[in-house]
């Protein structure tokens, strides 16, 4: 595979919470992850994959590298990357074996302080060598080798006089900024060029560099190299900010002004311009169509909007674009009344602010209505421009809607696979309606499959990942309705790590969309075919979150000294999601102490890393948690 390949598609997941050289560290006293013999789902599911061979998609090699680096496991990690370059090495390509040489360096070196220290730096020197070689086999050309090598050096005591290397790879990182698939990767950039600043005595330099790291101070316990971003007025977007012609000149795709895409096609004759979806807020969709109008002077007139379906991030800008003259002409679902209402009435008031931002206000999706509802397959026309609205059943809404240009092969698919099959916090979703849109979606064949947000859109690209994938969504199904008939705890089914028959040794192309789907479709179809009452005792009770804290503090007699302790040795044994669900009862019995607060915001910083790159809502909710806001990066020096 050509060099550049392997250089973008590693870069494409920025699944490398790469880094924690600055992470946790288990306590003298903790017990050993090395000893803890069950992993979890996710790191065995990436290790099933990468033993088979070298991955056709290398981000798959990161992600199981993350997977070891976040869980504390990095010793293991090292020696598991190591024995599959030993294994491999005969059928890899010069940049292949960079990618591996430069995972198990990484590793290594997380690993290092864990080593006696008789071997200690022998074992930094053979490090180090690692690096080298990972440098001359790239050619010095693929990003994320460089990259690696940069940080890792800066980490390294001065004894190992590193710093001078690492300087000029973080720079060519900087130079070259266009390699990378996100201007996010330039976050760990900045932070390790302002730590060289700081060791030469340059204040005035590393202040600068921590500005443009997005970083509040030089204590980061974890790596965020997502293109994901929050902010507490404006909310979630999913990647940085950039105008996309998917076909020269006539559709245009707008990412990173919000939580939601916008597109906008310009009709065959030219003088129409309609869009796809309204985006969340006013505000928004004034600021992305103002930006595309910017960027492209002569663009007609805006006569239309399709909505792909109703939920709050597809329709909450309405009303900026009714007040455009000429007014466009609105056409959604018939049904769309019926998410109206879920989405006003049921969804909890509490999630919005955090995926929409403080400027998020539901009235503007309760006055949504469209001018023209579709009831079954119709064919319009826009300025000579022929599209095909389709109903769809699912996967998300009910009143889903396929807008199809078969003259130009371009789909737009809104959210019908959207992973959690609804908003997780609302009852919605429809499998079996996710698996006949996507039979819908391969009969029509089109060119260009675009979705309601950047990941789909990257990640469910095509129609022959559909037509794979969906015999393995079928197979999960399957598995997990045997399961609830059985008793299982939803738990228990996610440990599970349910692979279908085939999948590892004929289906590269689905690797990481069916591990996208596998955790929320579980969810989803447990909480749909499971009662209030389940096997596990959980709904038959009624006990509170204070109850639980009760059960700590008053009848176990935990002190915050000890929650502390317990809060740490989990997150030493990577058990992040244990450590939380402590905090949210007992912590809340010592909410004003500082030492808890601390331990709090290292257990959630660690969840947004571990899902940085695998599950934006669970980043969105967990930085939620302790207020975190992660700024974009801006691109270049």
């Amino acid at each position: 595979m050509r060099p550049i390949v392997y250089s973008l598609a590693a870069l494409l997941t920025s699944v490398l919470f790469f880094i924690s050289l600055r992470g946790v560290r288990a306590d003298v006293g903790a017990r050993s992850q090395a000893e803890i013999t069950v992993r979890p789902p996710e790191l065995e599911y990436f290790k099933a994959i990468n033993q088979a061979g070298p991955p056709k998609d290398p981000q798959l090699l990161f992600l199981l590298m993350a997977q070891y680096s976040n869980l504390n496991l990095q010793g293991e990690g090292a020696e598991f990357f190591a024995a599959r370059f030993k294994e491999f090495e005969p059928r890899l390509t010069d940049p292949q074996k960079s990618l591996y040489l430069s995972a198990t360096a990484l590793l290594r070196a997380q690993h290092a302080s864990s080593v006696p220290l008789l071997h200690r730096i022998g074992y930094v020197n053979d490090t180090i060598a690692m690096l080298d070689r990972a440098g001359r086999l790239s050619g010095g050309q693929i990003f994320v080798v460089n990259w690696i090598a940069g940080v890792v050096r800066t980490e390294l005591p001065g004894v190992f006089r590193q710093s001078k290397a690492a300087e000029a790879e973080l720079m060519w990182c900087l130079d070259n900024a266009a390699k990378a698939p996100d201007p996010g990767w330039l976050r760990e950039v900045h932070y390790h060029l302002g730590k060289l600043a700081i060791a030469r005595g340059d204040r005035a330099t590393a202040e600068e560099h921590l500005q443009k790291s997005g970083y509040k101070d030089w204590n980061r316990p974890v790596t965020l190299n997502t293109p994901l971003s929050e902010d507490a007025a404006t909310g979630h977007t999913f990647a940085s900010r950039r105008i996309s012609e998917i076909v020269p000149g006539r559709v245009y795709a707008l990412t990173g002004f919000e939580f939601t895409e916008y597109y906008f096609v310009v009709s065959d004759d030219g003088r129409e311009l309609f869009g796809i979806d309204a985006g969340t807020r006013p505000d928004s969709a004034k600021g992305a169509y103002e930006a595309l109008r910017a960027q492209v002077p002569a663009l007609p007139p805006l006569t239309a909007i399709f909505i792909t379906h109703s939920h709050w991030d597809h329709v909450g800008g309405h009303s900026y674009f009714r007040g455009l003259n000429p007014r466009p002409r609105f056409y959604a679902r018939n049904n769309y009344q019926e998410e109206i209402a879920r989405a006003v009435s049921v969804a909890p008031v509490v999630f919005d602010k955090y995926f929409f931002g403080e400027r998020f206000h539901m009235e503007d999706v309760g006055s949504f209505k469209p001018d023209v509802t579709v009831a079954a397959r119709t064919e319009v026309k826009v300025g000579g421009t022929r599209i095909e609205l389709i109903p769809i059943q699912g996967g998300e809404t009910s009143d889903g809607m396929f807008i199809y240009l078969p003259d130009q092969g371009v789909m737009f698919a809104g959210d019908f696979i959207m992973p959690y099959l609804g908003a997780p916090f609302v009852e919605e979703g429809n499998f079996q309606g996710l698996l006949d849109a996507i039979d819908i979606v391969v009969a029509e064949h089109p060119r260009y499959l675009l979705h309601g947000h950047e990941p789909l859109t990257r990640i469910f690209n095509s129609t022959a990942i559909l037509a794979q994938l969906k015999p393995d969504l079928v197979w999960l199904r399957g598995q997990v309705l045997s399961a609830i008939v059985r008793g299982e705890e939803r738990a228990a089914i996610h440990w599970a790590n349910l692979i279908p028959p085939g999948l590892i040794a004929g289906q590269p192309d689905v690797y990481l969309p069916y591990f996208i789907m596998r955790e929320h479709i579980i969810d989803r179809l447990y909480d749909q075919n499971v009662g209030y009452w389940q096997p596990d005792m959980q709904g038959i009770d009624h006990l509170t979150s204070a109850d639980r804290a009760s059960l700590f503090v008053d009848y176990l007699g935990v002190t915050e000294g000890q929650l502390v302790k317990a809060v740490e040795r989990m997150a030493a044994d990577g058990k992040y999601e244990l450590a939380s669900s402590l905090l949210e009862t007992a912590g809340k019995r010592f909410a004003d102490s500082p030492s808890v607060g601390n331990a709090r915001r290292l257990v959630y910083l660690k969840l947004m890393e571990k899902h940085e790159n695998t599950d934006p809502f669970k980043f969105i909710i967990y930085s939620s948690r302790i207020g975190e806001q992660v700024p974009p990066m801006a691109s270049g020096k």
